[in-house]
């Protein structure tokens, strides 16, 4: 058996991560480079390195979730969402259900609450925010950025959910209230139901097309009526009608009955 394909099947095994359902080429780069790095020159020998040395399984998990992420990335999306999206789904509500998937860092869930809390009462949002890594997860919870990360949020916002200290800014607690941070495999784990908002943006990019076939049949069970999936700019779905979705935006899609 080919290294690279024995190694996907054990780290499989051990993790459930299936890396063959994302798309070789740009996947085996990736390890590749991570693999000759550590000294490595098989990926069979790089897997039982991996095994013993948590701090080397949390660098592949890292490398392998690609976690580039900033606050309101994308920021015309975002507006579109805040003016012409939230005020259909919020009207007649008095909760809401949000699902921040593949949420890296935690930017994209705290600017979604950050949106919310300047239209909504927020102990009525509760917003799910999942990703496949733990440590990432952790970094989430934390909620400490660096400048880079910020250079799109607004000012206002900037001085009322931020506390600057040492080179570094700091979430508000109010605004971490909202959110429940959870561990959560797109390709393998179950998917909790019932949300007015799923948000996945800049991840499925990397995943084959029959895996992001399940994918989008899965988000749009996990939408109530008339619920929202928001995706990234380079995903928009050509053929949404096959997930009971339509188009209600570039990149929005509303779920259909």
């Amino acid at each position: 058996m080919p290294d690279y394909q024995a190694f996907t099947e054990m780290i499989k095994k051990k993790t459930k991560v299936d890396l063959n359902l994302y798309k070789e080429v740009q996947m085996k780069r990736r390890l590749t480079s991570l693999r000759d790095k550590r000294g490595f020159k098989e990926f069979t020998t790089y897997y039982k390195a991996i095994e013993k040395d948590q701090e080397l399984m949390e660098e592949f998990l890292d490398k392998m979730t690609i976690n580039v992420s900033e606050f309101f990335r994308n920021s015309k999306r975002w507006q579109v969402l805040e003016t012409k999206i939230l005020p259909q789904l919020i009207k007649n509500k008095s909760q809401l259900k949000i699902w921040s998937a593949a949420c890296s860092t935690g930017d994209e869930p705290y600017t979604i609450a950050m949106i919310l809390s300047k239209h909504f009462d927020m102990s009525k949002v509760s917003i799910l925010a999942t990703d496949i890594d733990e440590k990432i997860l952790e970094r989430a919870k934390q909620g400490i950025y660096t400048e880079r990360a910020l250079k799109e949020v607004p000012k206002q916002l900037k001085e009322r959910y931020f506390t600057y200290n040492d080179s570094l800014y700091t979430i508000d607690e109010k605004l971490k209230q909202a959110i429940t941070f959870k561990q959560h495999n797109l390709l393998s784990d179950p998917y909790p139901k019932g949300f007015d908002l799923i948000v996945c943006r800049n991840v499925l990019i990397y995943f084959t097309d029959e895996a992001k076939t399940e994918i989008y049949q899965k988000f749009s069970e996990s939408l109530v009526n008339e619920g929202v999936f928001f995706v990234g700019s380079t995903e928009q779905i050509f053929t949404p009608e096959v997930y009971q979705l339509k188009l209600l935006d570039t990149f929005f899609y509303q779920k259909n009955g």
